[in-house]
């Protein structure tokens, strides 16, 4: 059974199959929405300790600014969470839905492994003020602009919006070397949309511009899925992470 939104997305998915959840749970995290998994799971910390929770019914939510919570049937604390700041890459492990919440400082990593999922659903809360925490890609460009080397060492940008056949470029420049860079902006955590997005541009430039000529494509985000990252590097094209 799936339900809509009012954007036409589907909210709710009961009792789907593991990969119907993760489909949905990507779908979810690349527009930023807050995500809810409920099913039966065993969770494994590993960082500053370890610990493992045996096979049970959990809620797992997580929400836009990388906060993952465990929820078990009992009391208001999570049973298991990570603060924000950190990255969700969910996977199919043993055929099975997987979903991983990582932190890079301290380095730890949360794992909620599903043996069955009976309810995914992802909310829009960006337009609920107290709950916006991104900035906008306009935020974004502007830190840019202001130090280019935030993308990196000798970055000159030297148009934005540039017209191309597949649309128009967030940041069009140049590196060091002097070769062309393709800069595609994203406020949030993004998927392989992003990255075929950002292939399409740097294809229409290389019909643009002299045959031959190289582009690099980088795709600046705070993070990227892990299927988003496997596209990156068998494309060539880089991505550097960055926040509004």
């Amino acid at each position: 059974m799936t339900q809509t939104d009012g954007r036409g997305e589907p909210a709710t998915l009961l009792t789907p199959t593991h990969r119907e959840a993760l489909v949905h749970v990507e779908a979810a995290l690349e527009r930023g929405d807050l995500v809810t998994l409920f099913g039966r799971c065993t969770v494994e910390y590993d960082g500053r300790a370890e610990s493992y929770l045996g096979s049970g019914d959990r809620l797992l939510v997580l929400k836009p600014d990388g906060t993952a919570l465990v929820h078990t049937e009992e009391g208001q604390k999570p049973v298991n969470w990570q603060p924000p700041g950190g990255t969700f890459d969910p996977e199919l492990n043993d055929e099975r839905l997987l979903v991983t919440s990582r932190r890079p400082n301290p380095e730890e990593s949360l794992k909620v492994h599903f043996e069955r999922v009976i309810q995914a659903s992802a909310f829009d809360v960006a337009d609920a003020k107290e709950l916006s925490l991104a900035g906008t890609e306009e935020d974004l460009r502007r830190r840019i602009l202001d130090d280019p080397d935030l993308v990196e060492e000798g970055f000159t940008p030297l148009a934005t919006e540039r017209e191309t056949a597949a649309g128009a470029v967030d940041i069009y420049g140049k590196d060091a070397a002097g070769t062309t860079m393709v800069v595609e902006l994203k406020r949030r955590r993004v998927g392989p949309d992003a990255v075929g997005q950002l292939r399409r541009y740097v294809d229409a430039l290389q019909r643009d511009l002299h045959a031959g000529a190289k582009i690099r494509g980088v795709l600046i985000a705070p993070s990227v899925t892990e299927r988003a990252r496997n596209m990156l590097a068998e494309s060539g094209l880089e991505f550097v992470s960055l926040e509004p």
